[in-house]
């Protein structure tokens, strides 16, 4: 038996598998990193944290699984996207901590890029549609101005699983995927744009040509087997972003796949041969692990989150119980669907582009004085699954054709529950994937087999099984919720109009 290390670096941490030849994950671990607040909109990470969780998973999941270094026939990583590391002439790291995708300080400097490039010519070429500021040229453009000492010095830049494979291999590159979250990338013609480097003030040389995710870079070097535990020479595939990786781990490839990422924030995405780009809306899009396709994404930020914000705030009692979530969805399920007419708006980290308005925060609406805390933790899932319905589903709908079943992976699959809701809420089959939280992993796993031969293409290796448990929409559950829906729609767009005049700011009370 031969096997891959797939390697999925996340916001939290390092999720590695190892998986068989024939695609069957034998084993997983996981390892949190920390991120770093050092003031209002700096998110950062230690690229040193992720290189040593690689390292630390390579050795366990070997040792675990009792599997020899040399029978890993190839690597690939899945990464975070937005991230643009600097490095110098020897493609060694200058910054010891870097801005990871959620970084918002660059938006002064994304303003002056669109005194020069219209926002809208730039979105469509870009389907770049989360906030401008966080993308990785606008990151740039602000360690250019603020540390102009270190930016002298820069020769480079990598992303995240990117500096993984530098690390491995010795080699810089990048795939298409990932240079499609850069802010220069042009989607139709899968290049840099020439005319936005130049208004960000970039040189060309600074961003490595892009190749295909399945591409293998180069072998794993003497040092970085030493570090890790790999065998010297083991071929490392290119690999991608986690959007798009997670996309085809999840569903494969085909036009009008889509699949639902529940987990802290919740998306649905859809994978065709033409990006979804609608600058009301704002998708956001990214080059697809095959190139020819794009995977168009909706969101909100909030959805497991939301339900841990209850679980701290409403559940107290249950807070410190490692099983706190198996009691709450138990008091919900003793609540009828629609919640007695009470919504939930689970805005609490912000508004997404797609949802109603920026100046949109989160709520309860009909409550009473006899609202018991299980129509209150009913209310959250059920507003999680309204609110995604209204910003993510319709929203591609406009635009695209959705197959269904949907496929849903992440941690939120874990609730029976939550799961039925979905599906009466979207009115579909909800296919609860047992990939789980693997479809990274699975989709770097899928890029190193081709990389190396193992398997000739995606979409006839039959490493992308729709297996798991199908939910199927209950009919007079539906029928409530298509009535909560319209209700829904009306409280959140006139809430998102009332808080927008008297501003978002949280109140402070005189001194």
């Amino acid at each position: 038996m031969r096997y891959i290390l797939a390697y999925d670096l996340g916001t939290g941490g390092i999720k590695a598998s190892l998986y068989g030849e024939d695609g069957i994950s034998r084993r997983s671990y996981f390892a949190a990193y920390p991120t770093f607040f050092p003031a209002p909109g700096r998110h950062e990470q230690r690229p040193a944290d992720w290189w040593n969780g690689v390292c630390t998973a390579t050795r366990t999941l070997l040792a675990q699984a009792g599997v020899s270094p040399q029978q890993v026939c190839a690597v690939a990583a899945s990464g975070h996207s937005l991230v643009a590391i600097p490095l110098d002439g020897e493609h060694r790291p200058l910054q010891e901590q870097v801005p990871i995708w959620s970084d918002t300080r660059a938006a002064a400097q994304a303003e002056a890029f669109f005194s020069q490039i219209p926002y809208e010519a730039w979105y469509r070429a870009t389907g770049n549609g989360d906030p401008p500021e966080t993308y990785s040229i606008f990151k740039l453009m602000w360690l250019r101005e603020h540390a102009p000492a270190l930016w002298v010095k820069t020769r480079a830049v990598v992303g995240s699983k990117d500096y993984i494979n530098l690390r491995l291999t010795g080699v810089w590159a990048t795939d298409y995927s990932y240079a499609s979250g850069t802010g220069a990338f042009d989607l139709q013609a899968w290049d840099y744009r020439g005319d936005f480097l130049a208004a960000a003030g970039l040189g060309r040389s600074l961003f490595a040509q892009p190749v295909e995710s399945h591409t293998v870079i180069g072998c794993v070097t003497q040092e970085a087997a030493r570090a890790c535990g790999l065998q010297p020479g083991t071929p490392v595939a290119c690999g991608g972003v986690d959007n798009a990786l997670m996309a085809l781990g999840a569903q494969g490839v085909g036009a009008g796949k889509a699949y639902i990422s529940l987990g802290s924030s919740a998306w649905l995405a859809v994978t065709a041969k033409q990006p979804v780009i609608d600058p009301a809306t704002r998708p956001f899009v990214f080059a697809f692990a095959q190139k020819g396709y794009y995977t168009s994404g909706v969101s909100i930020f909030a959805a497991g989150n939301a339900y841990r914000w209850a679980r701290d705030v409403l559940c107290r009692d249950l807070a410190q119980d490692a099983a706190a979530m198996d009691a709450m969805n138990a008091e919900a399920a003793a609540v009828p669907p629609g919640a007695g007419g009470v919504l939930f708006n689970p805005t609490l980290a912000g508004a997404s582009p797609q949802e109603p308005g920026p100046a949109l925060q989160g709520g309860f609406f009909g409550l009473t004085l006899d609202t018991a805390r299980p129509v209150l933790l009913r209310a959250v899932l059920e507003g999680v699954a309204l609110s995604m319905r209204q910003s993510c589903m319709e929203v591609l709908q406009k635009h695209t054709a959705l197959q269904t079943p949907l496929r849903i992976t992440g941690g939120g699959t874990k609730s029976a529950l939550w799961m039925q809701i979905f599906a009466d809420v979207f009115g579909c089959g909800i296919l609860q994937s047992d990939i789980g939280q693997e479809a990274a992993s699975l989709g770097a796993a899928a890029a190193a087999a081709r990389g190396v031969g193992l398997i000739a293409d995606y979409e006839t290796c039959g490493w992308f099984r729709e297996s798991g448990r199908c939910y199927r929409p209950d009919p007079a559950a539906r029928a409530v919720y298509d009535g909560l829906q319209r209700r829904f729609a009306v409280w959140t767009h006139g809430l998102a109009e009332l808080q927008a005049q008297i501003g978002a700011e949280p109140f402070a009370a005189p001194s």
